[in-house]
């Protein structure tokens, strides 16, 4: 009976002892099992909270993608409402002075709406040939220039703020066959 003694085992204490520990273990895991559901309903709330946000995301996304270009439209309506006058006008008759003064009043306004919009034009002219902005459609053989510099341009160039949306078409001056420049034919 030593053996049991020393085997670490304790005696439990009397029976209102362990009635009122069990009362007390009882009592734990009655506010456990509350905190439990709590916690549990918060989780569903937040993530219900959290897909109605990923649903309303994607439908202001789809909204943005569908939509975004609205005032960019807006802007242009009197444009065309100009283009229009301007086709009628021709269609009544009249001499030609008017209708290309209005279609440049309507060009002008056009390039204005733009410019408002952080479209860029990409000047071309005089400038060294720059192959991120423009694209060569030929060379012009020349001495009045400076090799690899525009010296036509076909088509302009734009860019929306940094962004570059169309290359500016251009013919790039090179120096004659016969100028004595050794290298100059490339």
């Amino acid at each position: 009976m030593a053996d049991d003694e020393s085997s670490g085992v304790e005696e439990p204490g009397s029976a209102a002892e362990l009635v009122a520990r069990i009362q007390d273990l009882e009592k734990a895991l009655k506010e456990r099992e509350t905190e439990a559901k709590a916690s549990y309903d918060r989780f569903l709330r937040e993530r219900a909270d959290l897909e109605n946000f990923r649903k309303r995301v994607a439908r202001e996304r789809e909204e943005a993608a569908r939509y975004g270009i609205e005032g960019f439209v807006k802007s242009l309506l009197p444009v065309i409402d100009n283009l229009e006058r301007a086709v009628d006008h021709a269609a009544s008759g009249g001499n030609g002075r008017p209708l290309l003064e209005g279609v440049g009043l309507v060009l002008k306004s056009l390039r204005s709406i733009l410019e408002q919009h952080g479209v860029q034009v990409i000047s071309a002219q005089g400038q060294p040939f720059d192959p991120a902005v423009h694209e060569a459609m030929e060379q012009v053989d020349t001495a009045d220039h400076a090799p690899n510099t525009v010296v036509r341009e076909h088509q302009r160039g734009y860019k929306l703020h940094d962004r570059l949306i169309r290359p500016a078409l251009v013919g790039v001056s090179k120096r004659p066959a016969g100028s004595g420049d050794p290298g100059s034919e490339n």
